[in-house]
């Protein structure tokens, strides 16, 4: 029986995973060329470029505001079914887009679907991962995501510079329907059952039914460090264009992704038993110099080698911040927990695109790379004032 419970693998693990990597592989794909299709579509300036990314993550964190209190009043897999009949319906609208307003009512609603299917894999992922192993567990689910990170831009530039736009989104139309024909094989036997007292406690319109406070910290470091990320995956094609790096660029997200193939395994298991500080402040660190290697690439190696830099570190951050999140929550509110944590998130990688639209003519592309190295840096002292002396004095190293 305790070998049952130790379990990772199991049928509905695989399920959620490869929903999750679906999720996350559409909108990565389009993320990397939204910003390049509408300058080139509709003659958009780089800051409506950036917004037409950015508007699909506001759509994201309106959705997860309330869908951690749906999934524990409809339930877990009724919530994912929402989320993935709504993403699959906005990826079928893209094909009608005829102008930049059409564009950004479409995205937005795209977010909304995103937020929705996101926000329930990861509820339904904790709740079935054993606590003894919730790092290890949390770094492989993230892995779903991580593979979207190296397919789903890899497609995006492969296709946009061989195919067309069209191609990009049927891409996406499909991966959606597969979604949807793999979800009925999830178990139905994860809907939270709720006391009364704790149904009571989320009606109406209270902070705390919308966000779980005990993540709001980790969550404020997450925002920072995704919104210097953010500004990466949404100007690369166009970066790369300018700095002459285009066919090594089209493998950044590989070799990102390899990296944390690599890693993510041995993350989780340090994270599980020497804490999450002997993560943080290495990751945070290599993140930053993966910035400025970034910033400052003149030749295919060097920014390959920033991808592996920015892969290793942000990985990391990534997955710990994650699994800081769902150990420190009672199971009740995982659901309004996760929501939190990727409402952060979101709002991080939304602000990245749009402030980065916004200053790139008054810096150039180095310039805004730079500065967002120095962003990362600031994530440091941000970490250690909101989480990370707390953990420290948790258990004199780290541990909760």
């Amino acid at each position: 029986m305790n070998s049952k419970k130790s379990r990772l693998w199991t049928n509905d693990f695989v399920v959620i995973f490869v929903e999750n990597f679906i999720a996350a592989l559409s909108f990565y794909l389009l993320m990397i060329v939204i910003s390049g299709y509408a300058m080139g579509k509709f003659n958009s300036s780089p800051g409506e470029a950036g917004f037409s990314a950015s508007i699909f993550i506001i759509g994201g964190l309106i959705a997860r505001l309330f869908v951690g209190k749906w999934i524990g009043q409809l339930g877990h897999k009724k919530t994912l079914y929402a989320g993935v009949i709504l993403s699959l319906i906005m990826t079928l609208l893209y094909f009608r887009i005829n102008n930049i307003f059409l564009l950004f009512t479409v995205r937005f609603l795209h977010g909304m679907g995103f937020g929705i299917t996101t926000t329930a894999t990861a509820t339904i992922v904790a709740n079935i991962i054993p606590m003894e192993r919730k790092g290890e567990g949390i770094a492989y689910f993230g892995l779903s995501q991580i593979l979207a990170t190296a397919i789903g831009p890899f497609l995006g530039m492969f296709i946009s510079q061989h195919g067309s736009f069209v191609m990009i989104f049927a891409t996406c139309a499909v991966a959606s329907a597969i979604s949807l024909v793999i979800l009925p094989f999830l178990s139905p036997l994860h809907k939270m059952e709720l006391t009364k007292e704790q149904l009571e406690k989320m009606k109406g319109f209270k902070f705390n039914n919308f966000f779980e406070p005990s993540v709001i910290p980790i969550s404020v470091v997450c925002m920072f460090i995704f919104s210097c990320y953010s500004s990466v995956v949404s100007f690369l094609e166009v970066y790369s264009k300018e700095i002459h790096l285009v066919y090594a660029a089209s493998f950044f997200f590989i070799v990102y992704a390899a990296v944390i193939l690599v890693s993510r395994p041995i993350i989780g298991r340090l994270f599980d038993s020497k804490g999450e500080n002997a993560i943080m402040y290495p990751a945070i660190l290599i993140f930053t110099a993966g910035m400025i290697l970034f910033s400052q690439t003149h030749h295919s190696y060097t920014i390959l080698l920033a991808a592996a830099l920015i892969g290793l570190g942000f990985g990391a951050i990534q997955s710990s911040t994650q699994a800081i999140s769902v150990k420190i929550t009672p199971q009740h509110r995982m659901g309004l927990a996760n929501s939190t944590y990727f409402a952060f998130s979101d709002i991080g990688m939304g602000i990245g695109p749009l402030m980065v639209g916004f200053i790139i003519p008054f810096t150039g592309y180095r310039g805004i790379y730079m500065l967002m190295a120095v962003f990362a840096v600031v994530c440091l002292l941000l970490y250690y004032l909101l989480h990370g002396k707390k953990a420290m004095r948790s258990k004199g190293v780290g541990h909760f």
